[in-house]
Parts: structure tokens; C-alpha cells; sequence
């Protein structure tokens, strides 16, 4: 089951090296949300590193397809039987199953023995599953041994790191990012990976901010991730600015439409949680191609940017606008954390602390599973591998 996200991560690659000239249509989660939604800071927060170029208005002016690879090696993808049955993890996790946990078997074996040995399969890949995310717990609340800049990077998110790029962490060399359109080059520093995605971006689409359909491939190898392939697109606006076409609005939402309408992907719709949950331009939108919620995945971000006094817990528990997959809150680093060169690692520390100390998200337990970016990473892969098998069977 694990290694059914790298196929489609790898047929995707196949399909952008061919211009996306075949119909097909991959299962992959697609981003949308509005300016300033926090959707950059949701993407920067599973992956653990700033790599997205920053700034006012739409910063993101091209798809961005983003597949994570995890490095963790042996043990991580042991269990290699893919017609067996999966499980999103267990324990607070089980409010993101899809509901489709039971595999015909199809044959005149017995079943206690094929009970067992798919008990015993899932226990497996819940271990895997259930150390990675450890991993990234421990990287959210410990560090991991590196300075705040990534690979040595201090200019990347600040701190005392050695500069230049250079490797120097207990990881150092374990993690790289690789362009699609940079066949057999690797990058291992944020910062250089960043540049790369401004000026590829500024090639097609120029200085200005206007958009450019023609997506940017972005692989990250890393010990610390889930495998995961997401799809980034450019913030939802409503009014040009500057020397933005005038149809700027309809020229994003057909963009956004083109990728959420693919029936096979799951809309991970990013909403502030300071603005009414009803007004929300994510949920709307997908609301369009998707009326019964059934692949959409809420995001509340900015949660600890609500009025004294109220919190988002109705939401989080699908009592508001119900979606199948339900809602995850996460708490980002803010403009300031990101002016005052506050780390990744940093701000997901900083998120762990403010709900474990919360009056509301610390204290219900049935929200445990809700919250949090590294319970959101756990959910989507978990989520992703799902629908990866519903969607093409025959990868089983």
C-alpha cells in the first residue's frame, strides 16, 4: 500500500514530461484557498521547511505539484502486499477512514488465517506509519539536530546556521528537492529551491502578477515527510491590483476548476478561521464540483488568531458544514514569525503548545486527531493511499 503514492507520483512526472497531452486523471490533493488563507504556510508545515517564495498579493502564480518522498529507510515501506487491507492509522486518527477498510479475499482460504494475516499487515504499516509520524512530532517539538536553516541554510529561516547551503545537520545529505523541468540536478538548500520556483515562475509569466496554467514539478526527499503529492494553486482573488489583468478572478477560478473537477482528487480547502466558515471561497468552490463534500478535506488555519473566548471546536467536529473527511485545524507561523525569522521547526512547536494548553483543544479529547499539521500529514497520506486504491485497482 505505501509505495502505491510513488507510482502515481511517478506517472505524473511520465504525464508532465509529455505536456499532460492524455486525459487521464490522477488521484492527488489539490490546495485551493484564498489570499492569505495560510495555504503556503499549510504546504511549508508537512513538508517542515520554508521552501515557498513569499510576498503580497498572488505569490503563487503557477501550479505547483509537489510530491514528498519519504527516505526513512528500511522498515519504513517493509509491507509490499498490496491487495490487502489498509488502516488510516487507528486510535484519534479514526475520524479521516474512509469507511472502505474490508478487501473481498476472493478465494476459499480460511478465514481466521486470513484474518490474521491481514491483522498482522495492518499492524505493520500502522507501525510505519505511526514512526514517521513520530518523526515529525520529534522534529516539531525537539528540532532535529540542525541549526534553523535548513541544511545549514541560516538564510532560509533564520537562526545561527552556517550559511552557503551547505550540508551540515545529522540529516545532511538525506534531504534534496529535484525539478522536473532540472532532470538529474539536485538541491540541497530551501533557499536555493525557492529561487528556482521565482525564476521559473518569472520565465513563463514574467514580472508581472499575472498567472500561467503550465505547472512547476517539484519532487522533496526527505526522512521527515510523509509520502504525499499535493498540488499548490494560486490564491483565489477577487479584484486586480496593479498591473494584474482585469479578469485576473475568472482566469484563477478556471485554473482551480481545471484541477478540482478531475474526479479523482481530494480539495484540501484552506479557510482562516477567523472568517466565517460560511463565507469561505475554498469550501465554495469546491462546493461547486464536489456538492456532497464527499473528497474535500477542510482546513481551518489562524486558529489561535479567533476572539478571546470563542474557538472553532463546531467546526472541527463537522456539526457546521458537514464534509465526509472532515475538517483539521493547524496553527502556521504568522507574518510576524516569519519577518522575525522564526524556523519552521520553531512554529510547529509553538502550535503543539498553544493546543495543549488551550481551554478548548486541550481539554476534548475527541479532538485529538483534529488538530495539529502533523496530524494533518498523517491524515492525507492515509486519506491519498485510499483513494489511490479506489481509484486505480488495478495498482493493488
Amino acid at each position: 500500500m505505501e509505495q502505491l503514492i510513488p507510482i502515481a507520483s511517478k506517472l505524473q512526472d511520465v504525464l508532465g514530461a509529455l505536456g499532460q497531452s492524455t486525459a487521464l486523471d490522477l488521484p492527488q490533493i489539490v490546495v485551493v484557498g484564498g489570499q492569505s488563507s495560510g495555504k503556503s504556510s499549510v504546504l511549508e508545515g508537512i513538508v517542515g521547511r520554508s521552501f515557498l517564495p513569499r510576498g503580497h498579493g498572488i505569490v503563487t502564480r503557477r501550479p505547483l505539484v509537489l510530491q514528498l518522498y519519504n527516505t526513512a529507510g528500511p522498515g519504513a515501506d517493509d509491507d509490499d502486499d498490496g491487495d490487502d487491507d489498509d488502516n488510516d492509522g487507528g486510535g484519534e486518527y479514526d475520524d479521516f477512514d474512509d469507511g472502505n477498510n474490508s478487501v473481498d479475499d476472493g478465494g476459499s482460504r480460511s478465514r481466521s488465517t486470513s484474518k490474521s494475516k491481514k491483522s498482522r499487515s495492518k499492524k505493520s504499516r500502522s507501525k510505519s506509519r505511526d514512526a514517521a509520524a513520530r518523526s515529525i512530532r520529534e522534529r516539531d517539538i525537539h528540532g532535529d539536530g540542525r541549526e534553523n536553516g535548513n541544511f545549514g541554510d541560516s538564510n532560509v529561516e533564520g537562526g545561527s546556521g552556517h550559511g552557503n547551503g551547505s550540508d551540515s545537520g545529522t540529516t545532511a545529505g538525506l534531504e534534496w528537492g529535484e525539478f522536473l523541468h532540472l532532470p538529474g540536478k539536485r538541491f540541497t538548500s530551501f533557499r536555493d529551491i525557492r529561487n528556482e520556483i521565482s525564476r521559473d515562475t518569472d520565465r513563463l509569466v514574467g514580472k508581472n502578477k499575472g498567472i500561467n496554467p503550465t505547472p512547476i514539478y517539484l519532487k522533496i526527499y526527505s526522512p521527515r515527510v510523509l509520502n504525499l503529492t499535493l498540488v499548490d494553486l494560486p490564491g483565489i482573488a477577487k479584484v486586480a491590483v496593479g498591473d494584474q489583468p482585469e479578469d485576473i478572478e475568472e482566469q484563477i477560478r478556471t485554473m482551480c476548476l481545471q484541477y478540482i473537477s478531475n474526479p479523482n482528487a481530494i480539495i484540501l480547502a484552506v479557510t482562516c478561521a477567523t472568517h466565517d466558515i460560511a463565507n469561505s471561497d475554498a469550501l465554495k468552490m469546491a462546493r461547486t464540483v464536489d456538492p456532497n463534500g464527499d473528497r474535500t478535506v477542510g482546513v481551518l488555519t489562524k486558529l489561535d488568531l479567533m476572539d478571546p473566548g470563542t474557538d472553532a471546536s463546531d467546526t472541527l467536529h463537522n456539526r457546521v458544514i458537514p464534509l465526509r473527511r472532515g475538517f483539521v485545524g493547524v496553527v502556521n507561523r504568522g507574518q510576524m514569525d516569519v519577518d522575525s525569522d522564526l524556523s519552521i521547526r520553531d512554529g510547529l512547536r509553538k502550535e503543539m503548545k498553544f493546543f495543549r494548553t488551550h481551554p478548548v483543544y486541550g481539554h476534548d479529547r475527541s479532538l485529538a486527531g483534529k488538530i495539529g499539521t502533523a496530524n494533518l500529514a498523517r491524515n492525507l497520506n492515509g486519506m491519498l493511499m485510499h483513494h489511490i486504491r479506489e481509484c486505480l485497482p488495478e495498482l493493488k
